[in-house]
């Protein structure tokens, strides 16, 4: 069984038009986040997906590996489901979709995701989940809540705060999601031949196609936040903290 990692990464963005070409200490920031990817003990291959010339160019001048793909993709699980056909595998291998902005995310967490798929034949797509510490992250619309049942499977992913609590004196912990996926091959063909949900409509959030539909989201708590940048102002706080870290 092979883990192949596959990152999604679009030119355009309504708050950050280029993000991923962003320059950050030297290298774009799709460089730090394909690299990082390379770190992960558990990782076979690894491919950027775009459908940017851009990009494209970008990712063979720093040496990865990269698949050119159609404009017309609803999301980035979409995407990675055409760039694998690039791809050979087999159906019970784990693809993992990491966001191509978050440059931040730790190696660690692509073993974390992947686990639940490794260990139970049974499940067959998987997200990460941190417990939420900054009280700005609760209410911001860019930080998306995910309730989980008993058996850690996910209820509904929202924009909005959940879960909602009604009563004062209840204490409740708060939990965002992350955007690093993982599937067997066999499943994500069957998520990308989804119809589009009302819900993912609303909320503008992918993985509600699958809830939708009736089918299970495994959910792992990490212990490991990552920022993700949507605006200008966030690129200049990853800055600061991949300075901190040495990796300049």
């Amino acid at each position: 069984m092979k883990v192949i990692c596959i990152i999604p990464c679009r030119y355009q963005s309504s708050r950050f038009n280029g993000k991923p070409l962003a320059d950050i200490w030297g290298k774009p920031m799709i460089q730090h986040v394909y690299e990082r990817v390379l770190r992960s003990q558990c990782i076979s291959q690894a491919a950027i997906a775009t459908d940017d010339q851009r990009i494209f160019k970008a990712v063979q001048e720093f040496g990865g590996q990269v698949v050119m793909t159609s404009e017309r993709h609803r999301s980035g699980t979409d995407r990675i489901a055409e760039a694998i056909d690039a791809i050979e595998c087999s159906d019970e291998d784990i693809i993992v979709n990491i966001q191509g902005d978050q440059p931040l995310f730790e190696p660690g967490q692509i073993d974390e995701v992947v686990k639940p798929l490794m260990k139970d034949p049974s499940e067959y797509f998987c997200t990460l989940i941190y417990r939420i510490i900054r009280e700005e992250e609760i209410h911001h619309p860019n930080a998306v809540k995910v309730v989980f049942d008993n058996d850690y499977h996910a209820l509904y992913f929202s924009r909005s705060t959940i879960p909602f609590v009604r009563d004062e004196g209840h204490q409740v912990s708060y939990y965002k999601h992350h955007g690093i996926y993982s599937y067997r091959k066999s499943f994500l063909k069957t998520f990308t031949q989804l119809p589009q949900g009302r819900l993912e409509r609303f909320e503008s959030l992918e993985q509600l196609r699958a809830l939708e539909h009736g089918y299970r989201i495994k959910v792992v708590i990490t212990a490991h936040d990552s920022v993700e940048v949507d605006t200008p102002s966030e690129l200049e706080r990853v800055k600061s903290l991949i300075a901190g870290e040495g990796e300049r």
